[in-house]
């Protein structure tokens, strides 16, 4: 299930002091695709870890960044609960374990699996988590600043959730005038929800609404389009692809995305009294 990669010794003073100390896990998140968009922090714990493990794309994507002499096991989709498993072990053997999750480890990541799996089986192995930069924020800055006022963020994959409860989430955030990021919009056999979300939020917004595309983000293949909401599914989304749709007061300018939050208001009402 796991394939490990033994890569040839390289040592630190920081790697033999955190030997010493009890074992411990750092779920760390690496970004949406580029290590440019990695923390100091998240480098740091990389570098200084015994073993390293993750999903087989993100290690691709921080290889570069592992040291030689570091056990790297990786494996596929659907195996969040195995790694997790694999990391509480090996951090009670005393070894500083880091598992690497896409985006932030919070958010939808692996910070969730490790840390119920702690409750359940390791209470002693201590967890920590290393913020990265999420999809939500890094496909709004490659649109602008779509995400200035109050947002929420859904992810359309019902293998965990069921379909229901999140159209009915859709709903209310629409209700709510919310700014909408959504994750997981569509997969090769999973076309129906993204439909039925365009069709609820046609209820409640202009056709014309501003809709942010972006896929494969700091990846080879990266695109972003700025479309609408009535002719959003005519562009390509996939399971790589974040979508940033605007809500009342959202409008374009110059290929990109600006949700006001009306500090020019403020500043001439204060001129005004001034």
């Amino acid at each position: 299930m796991h394939n490990m990669r033994s890569l040839s010794p390289s040592g630190t003073k920081e790697r033999r002091r955190r030997a010493a100390q009890k074992g411990r896990v750092t779920v760390v998140g690496i970004g949406p695709g580029s290590i440019d968009h990695m923390t100091r922090k998240a480098l740091t714990e990389i570098k200084t870890a015994d073993a390293i493990i993750g999903f087989n794309l993100y290690i691709q994507q921080i290889r570069k960044a592992i040291p030689r002499n570091t056990k790297v096991y990786s494996s596929g989709m659907g195996h969040e609960v195995e790694r997790a498993l694999l990391a509480l072990k090996l951090a009670s053997t005393k070894k500083h374990v880091v598992v690497v999750s896409g985006g932030d480890p919070g958010v939808y990541g692996m910070a969730g699996p490790i840390l119920e799996a702690a409750t359940r089986s390791s209470p002693d192995v201590k967890v920590y988590v290393v913020p990265g930069v999420t999809a939500a924020t890094a496909s709004a800055a490659s649109l602008g600043a779509p995400l200035m006022t109050d947002f929420a963020v859904i992810s359309l994959s019902d293998l965990l959730t069921p379909r229901g409860r999140i159209l009915e989430r859709v709903r209310m955030a629409a209700k709510g005038d919310f700014v909408l990021v959504l994750y997981n919009p569509q997969s090769r056999t999973r076309r129906d929800p993204i439909r039925l979300v365009q069709r609820i939020l046609m209820r409640h917004r202009r056709p014309t609404t501003p809709v942010g595309i972006v896929t494969a983000l700091a990846r080879k293949g990266e695109r972003v389009v700025v479309t609408t909401l009535e002719r959003m599914l005519e562009h390509k989304i996939n399971m790589m692809t974040t979508l940033i749709i605007g809500n009342s007061t959202t409008v374009t300018f110059k290929d990109m995305m600006l949700t006001p939050r009306g500090y020019h208001q403020i500043n001439n009402l204060a001129a005004k009294r001034g």
